[in-house]
């Protein structure tokens, strides 16, 4: 894994703060912080997507954004735990890992 597919890793961890905070901020403090979550996401991903090819790098932002929010709700606020949405996430674990692996990781200079 080169540092191009961390930044888009590190990217999905904040949009996780950033959705969450969308949800349950409350205080200016907690606002601020989403707000950096959401600039920080968005650059990371930008930066990787101008690197590699963008189709795969919204994928597995997306993909990995989402299996982490769904994970995060169940195990920060109480969302119950299903059998189901736990297979849907392993699913969606799969597909992006599956994309991730038939794309070229050779990164584009423009």
């Amino acid at each position: 894994m080169n540092f191009t597919w961390l930044q888009v890793i590190i990217a999905a961890a904040f949009e996780v703060g950033w959705v969450i905070g969308l949800k349950h901020a409350a205080t200016p403090l907690e606002w601020t912080a989403t707000v950096i979550c959401i600039i920080v996401s968005f650059y990371l991903m930008i930066q990787a997507g101008s690197k590699l090819p963008v189709g795969t790098v919204y994928a597995v932002f997306v993909g990995l954004g989402t299996a982490g929010t769904v994970t995060a709700d169940m195990a920060l606020f109480g969302e119950p735990v299903q059998l189901g949405k736990l297979l849907l996430i392993a699913i969606l674990l799969a597909g992006v890992i599956g994309l991730k692996l038939v794309s070229s990781d050779k990164e584009e200079h423009a």
